[in-house]
């Protein structure tokens, strides 16, 4: 061992060491053809192929893959009498022509692997071979400076009990290659400040390992000294680790509309704003909070979360409800908001509902996800239900095994057996209710055990959970019911993580695992003890939604100002501030509405009901499909856009529908004009009706001036809300 200039010499002694063993198929050939990334989707693990040569995507069928290698077109891609003369290895060293380039030179361990494993016969998948149980990455969560480098160890522990390096065969990505880059063979170089998670995957299985930058900043520690409650020492120290300062709270105007926007989907009132502003007491933002939780506009706004989630809406194609079931089921769940029914309690009578659709709305669910199948397991229920109920996405597993996570198409078939006993027997409306039996398509199977056949084995698999536990369903019992057990099962933290990291994402903007519907091991929450925090909270108040809500509401994190300060403008991820972002679409079209005094009208619908109050997405709405809501066609939560774009812009500014607004006889503006009061007054009133706040000494200044200079009262007074509604900080929540 040499170390600068420091060596040693250690004796070692080798005894009772096994023969050499051929190289496994399973264990070494598919590891190294997901290194080198032949078998991904860019080359051979494409579905067609790459010229004739086709592998399983990310070696999800080992045996199709070795029959492929050596009995495809007479073996010729190997050649067990001149090994050295094989395709399977002429390709890669670059002797043959080979698209992908070259990917190892002669001698290399890569090359020796395959050459050793063509000479020993090539062996196939063994039916008894030990399986990987666990990987391990050594030296686990490092704390590094910019510019250094990190070689990582990749452990894998085996169902015999061995332990082998399989680091070399190991296929490594950075969850954030800008921050910390890593190459094939486990080489992390820090680019960057920051924190952000390696990937190891090695036969399906994955393990991250953290790696923290921390920033070069000196921050007082008194910034981090006032702390609301455990959310905040959660937060703060993240941010003391990293060295990022956070920013002063945020002022009293800016809070009351926030958590108005927030919390309920409105805004406050000119009176509303004007009470809270003249309040003195020092807990009157607590008092707000609990003032908002209580409010009918609170039921409204979440009911139209939850129906975004259970993707309530009409059916493409033969839509068996109409829009009568829609509404139905969104009172029903507008009724579950009311009552604060907790949510393991509210997503189990979703998940086993059952009879008709009109006595019980919420067999509209899997109308909406099983439609027209005749075999519920084969439709989008199973994808829908792990991603709107435990926060994963399990999709890509029914084609293949997940590229980022352990799940494999066994995985996601045995999910898929909770669902093995549902019928539709589905009806016109006209004809009567469509409704959901507990039974397998053919009533003559329900003798048997419930479950599906995988469709590339064939192999039976009974009901089983995504964490591989062993559930006895018995016959006659639905399926269903065991999943709801184990699904809001206190421990199940995929669960409750599901519902707590869409909160935090609702109120802070950014969730602790983004994509917040994509919840793995792969993808670390950006703050563990926040993560532990309020799964532990939400988990022992009972599920309950406004228990998390209020301590997201009343922590010092969300009443940070949204102006970012030296240290901590570039921080997206730790909370240093509040991030600024768009209104929803059906709360901005609201703004817009109860700020001009006109409301909006919805065909079939009472004048003056609100955007968030509508149950059907298919209610045909320029404004709002422009703003991006929800068609609730899938359950990810991507559907609910909130990017902004120039037809955005464009509508607001040259829209004919503020300027009528602005111009109605009915309207705010037209009624204060009509009252007489000074200009001062009429002024403040429109700031706090449109930005929640009066204006500045030195905007009223400018105001006052350009009105001197305008002959036109009405006109500048409606240029002046023009320009009120189309500014940023109308639009935005800050």
């Amino acid at each position: 061992m040499t170390r600068g200039e420091f060596s040693a010499a250690l004796p070692v002694v080798v005894s009772s060491a096994s023969p050499p063993r051929a190289p496994s198929f399973v264990q070494d050939v598919t590891p190294l053809f997901t290194r080198l990334g032949c078998n991904q989707g860019a080359c051979h693990g494409k579905g067609a192929g790459q010229n004739g040569f086709r592998l399983s995507l990310r070696g999800y069928a080992p045996e199709q893959d070795w029959a492929g290698l050596t009995r495809e077109f007479q073996g010729r891609r190997v050649n067990p009498a001149v090994p050295e003369a094989s395709l399977l290895l002429q390709k890669p060293l670059g002797v043959a022509p080979h698209e992908g380039g070259r990917l190892f030179s002669e001698g290399s361990r890569e090359h020796l692997l395959l050459l050793d494993w063509i000479r020993s016969g090539m062996p196939g998948p063994a039916r008894d071979e030990a399986e990987v149980k666990e990987l391990e990455v050594l030296p686990g969560h490092r704390v590094c400076k910019v510019g250094q480098t990190q070689q990582l160890v990749v452990r894998a522990r085996y169902s015999d009990g061995r332990v082998r390096d399989v680091t070399w065969l190991t296929r490594f990505d950075s969850n954030d290659p800008a921050l910390a880059e890593v190459d094939p063979f486990g080489l992390v170089h820090v680019r960057r400040h920051g924190e952000t998670a390696i990937r190891a995957s090695f036969q399906g299985l994955v393990a991250v390992v953290l790696v923290s930058v921390p920033f070069e900043n000196q921050v007082d520690p008194e910034l981090l000294q006032e702390q609301a409650n455990p959310v905040d020492r959660a937060v703060f120290r993240k941010l003391a680790a990293l060295r990022i300062p956070p920013s002063p709270l945020t002022d009293d105007a800016t809070f009351l509309r926030r958590a108005y926007l927030d919390a309920i989907g409105v805004l406050p009132t000119p009176a509303e704003a004007r009470a809270f502003l003249a309040d003195a007491s020092p807990n009157k933002r607590a008092q707000l909070v609990e003032h908002l939780l209580q409010r009918p506009e609170f039921v409204d706004y979440w009911t139209l979360q939850l129906a975004d989630l259970f993707q309530n809406r009409r059916e493409r194609d033969h839509d068996v409800r109409g829009s009568k079931g829609v509404r139905s089921f969104h009172a029903w769940l507008r009724e579950q908001v009311a009552q604060n029914r907790p949510w393991d309690q509210l997503a189990r009578d979703v998940l086993t509902a059952r009879g008709n659709c009109i006595e019980n709305p919420a067999v509209g669910y899997f109308i909406v996800t099983v439609g027209e199948h005749r075999h519920a397991e084969n439709s989008e229920v199973v994808a829908s239900v792990a991603q709107a109920l435990l926060g994963t996405r399990i999709g890509c597993a029914q084609c293949h095994n997940h590229p980022l996570e352990r799940y494999t198409q066994d995985d996601y078939y045995h999910f898929a057996g909770f669902f093995s006993r549902l019928k539709l027997e589905r009806k016109e409306p006209a004809k009567g209710a469509t409704q959901l039996v507990v039974s397998a398509p053919d009533p003559n199977q329900n003798k048997n055990p419930a479950g599906v056949h995988q469709p590339r084995t064939g192999k039976f698999l009974k009901p089983r959970p995504l964490d591989r536990t062993e559930l006895d369903v018995p016959v006659g019992v639905d399926p269903r019911t065991r999943l709801a057990d184990w699904m809001t099962d206190p421990k199940n933290e995929y669960f409750s993580g599901a519902m707590v990291n869409r909160l935090w994402k609702h109120f802070l903007g950014v969730g602790l695992v983004e994509p917040v519907d994509d919840l793995r091991a792969s993808n670390p929450p950006s703050n563990p003890d926040l993560w532990r925090c309020l799964n532990g909270e939400f988990v022992s108040h009972g599920f309950d939604l406004k228990h998390v809500m209020r301590l997201i509401l009343n922590s010092r994190t969300y009443q940070l100002s949204s102006e970012p300060r030296a240290g901590n403008e570039t921080d997206v991820r730790y909370y240093s501030h509040y991030q600024v972002r768009r209104l929803p679409a059906e709360v901005l079209l609201d703004a817009i509405a109860q700020a001009t005094g006109v409301p909006e009208t919805f065909p079939g619908y009472p004048v003056g009901l609100r955007a968030a109050q509508l149950p059907d997405p298919g209610l045909k709405s320029y404004f709002l499909s422009l703003f991006g809501r929800s068609e609730r066609v899938t359950a990810c939560a991507c559907e609910r856009n909130g990017e902004v774009t120039m037809p955005q812009l464009l509508h607001l500014q040259n829209g004919e529908s503020i300027v009528r607004r602005i111009r109605a006889p009915e309207g705010r503006l037209a009624e204060l004009l009509k009252s007489h009061r000074p200009d001062a007054e009429l002024v403040e009133e429109l700031f706090l009706a449109t930005l929640t706040r009066r204006p500045t000494a030195e905007e009223y200044a400018r105001i006052e001036a350009s009105l001197k200079q305008c002959g036109q009262r009405e006109e500048f007074y409606r240029d002046l809300f023009w320009a009120l509604l189309n500014a940023k900080e109308f639009a935005f929540a800050h």
